[in-house]
């Protein structure tokens, strides 16, 4: 099943891409794995994928000596400032910063291991009270402040889009950001790297790469329902 799950959002990246012009090598797979036991990322990871984005700190920890080393992690969902030290060193991006204080706290547990962390702003682009994110008209001051960190490094943005039934309810929000982050990028910021815009989820990453995402964070396209009553959820 995961394999062919996993062959048809190859098959759907590949014809987004066509559709907009764009070769399927600007856009970057994020598999998912949040909640997921470690066998299933064992077999996905034996179809060629490398890059696995959790929520939690705790599932990081606990699943990556289980797993290979040249996995690399992404720190996909709400990070609390306690919970840094457990993936400082494990993971090749935090993709959700959205307060300065997350990021210095970020910033000084890098400096404890001698590294610079990749990391993506969370910009709340449909300006949904339940989510997390800077508002965009925010975005560049706050990176700006970012920039200051040594131990950082600002690489893009990122979005969660409002869950909805019609894909295309979202394509002014994956515009909308993309619009901010080529903005942003034409500013040359010092110490800030605007290569990353990951936006889009299994029901929308077809029309965010449209729209110009690199990166595209798929979990039930690929690993199915999620079960969150298993040991791994917590």
């Amino acid at each position: 099943m995961l394999r062919e799950n996993l062959n048809e959002v190859e098959q759907r990246i590949e014809a987004a891409c066509r559709r907009c012009g764009r070769s399927r090598s600007e856009v970057f797979l994020v598999a998912v794995s949040k909640t997921k036991p470690v066998e299933m990322l064992q077999e996905v990871y034996g179809e060629g994928v490398r890059d696995f984005g959790e929520n939690k700190p705790q599932e990081i920890k606990e699943k990556y000596p289980q797993l290979p080393q040249d996995i690399k992690w992404h720190m996909i969902g709400h990070l609390q400032r306690n919970k840094i030290k457990y993936i400082i060193d494990k993971v090749c991006m935090i993709h959700s910063v959205d307060s300065l204080r997350l990021a210095e706290a970020i910033d000084e547990e890098a400096a404890k291991h001698g590294i610079v962390m990749p990391v993506l702003v969370e910009v709340n682009v449909a300006k949904e009270e339940s989510k997390y994110g800077i508002m965009p008209e925010e975005t560049e001051a706050f990176i700006r402040q970012l920039s200051t960190l040594q131990h950082i490094c600002v690489q893009g943005l990122m979005t969660i889009a409002p869950f909805t039934e019609n894909a295309e309810d979202n394509r002014v929000h994956f515009r909308n950001l993309k619009k901010l982050y080529v903005d942003i990028k034409a500013k040359n910021i010092d110490n800030v790297n605007m290569c990353n815009l990951s936006m889009g989820m299994t029901g929308d990453y077809e029309v965010a790469i449209e729209e110009g995402a690199t990166m595209v964070r798929v979990g039930t396209g690929i690993f199915g329902e999620r079960f969150y009553g298993s040991s791994q959820s917590r």
